[in-house]
């Protein structure tokens, strides 16, 4: 099979190829590129791989682009990279690798193209196209990867066993391509993950959570999360995931498999959003369920206060997984606490009290919530998720008339700490802390609109309660 014509959309190869050739050495595209170029899926990496000094190639190609071309220069690992408008372009010698059973560093020497492709992960991304004048374009596949990607399977190029062996993480790279792909992994292959899931435990978490990111970010993630099930790995990477999964039965009542809900919740998430952070919500808002799962006779199986436990739970599985301790997790945790707080609403007679406190606490997260709250509805029964959704709509429709009505999204009342401390005369203090949050109550109650005049008024009445009413002569001053 010939690729140069799909080559021609990237004439930085053709400087590669002439720069090549200039140094006489080979050159070959490979890996992730190649694989992207056959399905038609975009890519912004190329990977080269030349059998001879992959540094001294990216040096001459540089120069021979000019306008500034800059390369990055990583000598301890032989490579290097230049960075074309959004291209990364990765040069690296043909080498092949060896590793012992208890490390993750390789023993590295110089090999043959066909050493190079022995090390790739998969058939599938061992393929590629050389750059030669004589033989430009042609597809160099010793595993027979074209086959694998016309039949979306996910296999190794070598024993799997070796291959696993060599690189724990790739068990995980095997679940993560084929939930973005849409592949299977073929048995033999599936079959040594199960074998060698616990030798995962010697890769970082860094290198782990960006395989697992991958996974919740790919079009189906419960495929991907499934996948990890059933392998054995999510019960060492997630174990409070793995903890929701089960039903349990008391007198001839049960509570639904919060596991499976979870990755229903996950997958109704991706249809409407490609934010990592709101998936990971979508992951994490039942997450305290087996904490605060109780039978009682009379209802059943109840799981109180289970939003406020998970979003305690939060910070801590984001810390554990290396996942980013910022706003970003703020952000995962207002949510998995406020997830239920639509929900109810639906449900209930709804005030404009409870309306202003779920938009003052939502605040600028609101979209957000409410995407995680409609997929949160996962009957079996359509005829109830589409009640459930109506009532949805009444809500949202409700929260944009009060917003539009009161500004509360976001709001800060009108009277600040320092309005206060002036018009007492006092310092920081207790008083301070509780005139701010009468007023703050106040405006959410819909007893007093969030306006100077009305809330300094009612502020005055708050100071005359706390025995400051003989400094109201510095109101309005």
């Amino acid at each position: 099979m010939n690729l140069s014509e799909k080559l021609h959309n990237y004439p930085v190869l053709e400087t590669v190829a002439k720069a090549a050739r200039e140094l006489g050495v080979e050159a070959y595209v490979i890996g992730g590129f190649v694989r992207d170029l056959i399905l038609k899926r975009s890519s912004k990496d190329i990977d080269i791989v030349c059998v001879g000094s992959g540094i001294e190639l990216a040096e001459r190609v540089a120069a021979a682009l000019g306008n500034g071309a800059h390369v990055s220069v990583f000598r301890n690992f032989g490579t290097a990279q230049i960075r074309l408008d959004d291209l990364e372009v990765e040069f690296v010698g043909a080498r092949k690798e060896s590793y012992r059973s208890d490390s993750r560093k390789p023993i590295v020497e110089d090999g043959t193209l066909e050493d190079d492709q022995k090390r790739r992960d998969f058939t599938i991304n061992a393929m590629g196209i050389s750059l030669d004048r004589d033989s430009y374009g042609e597809l160099i596949d010793p595993f027979e990867g074209m086959r694998d990607l016309r039949m979306k399977i996910i296999r190794t190029p070598l024993e799997p066993g070796i291959t696993f062996s060599d690189d724990p993480l790739r068990m995980m790279r095997a679940i993560r391509f084929a939930s973005q792909l849409n592949f299977d992994i073929e048995p033999d292959t599936f079959e040594a993950i199960i074998q060698m899931k616990d030798r995962i435990q010697i890769v970082s978490a860094e290198r782990i959570i960006d395989e697992l990111n991958k996974i919740v970010l790919s079009p189906t993630p419960s495929y991907g999360f499934k996948l990890l099930y059933h392998a054995g790995l999510l019960q060492i990477i997630f174990p409070e995931l793995v903890e929701l999964q089960g039903v349990e039965h008391i007198e001839g009542k049960g509570h639904k498999d919060n596991f499976y809900h979870t990755l229903q919740v996950l997958d109704n998430v991706a249809e409407h959003s490609q934010d990592l952070m709101l998936r990971w919500a979508a992951l994490l808002h039942d997450i305290a369920k087996p904490a605060t799962k109780r039978f009682d006779k009379k209802v059943g199986w109840t799981f109180h206060n289970h939003e406020e436990v998970g979003a305690r739970m939060v910070p801590g599985i984001f810390r554990r997984m290396k996942l980013p301790l910022d706003d970003r997790m703020r952000f995962v945790k207002k949510l998995v606490r406020l997830h239920l707080r639509p929900i109810v609403l639906s449900k209930e007679q709804i005030t404009d009290s409870a309306m202003r406190r779920l938009l003052f606490e939502a605040g600028e997260d609101l979209e957000a919530l409410m995407t995680l709250c409609r997929a949160d509805i996962t009957s079996k029964n359509p005829e109830k998720v589409k009640r459930y959704l109506r009532n949805f709509d009444i809500v949202q429709e409700r929260l944009h008339d009060l917003e539009e009505r009161d500004k509360l999204r976001n709001f800060q009342p009108v009277v600040t700490g320092e309005m206060i401390m002036e018009t007492f005369g006092i310092k920081p203090s207790r008083e301070v802390g509780l005139i701010k949050e009468a007023i703050r109550e106040a405006i959410l109650e819909g007893i007093i609109p969030n306006e100077l005049e009305k809330a300094y008024a009612f502020m005055v009445e708050e100071g005359k309660k706390l025995g400051l009413e003989g400094k109201e002569n510095k109101v309005g001053a």
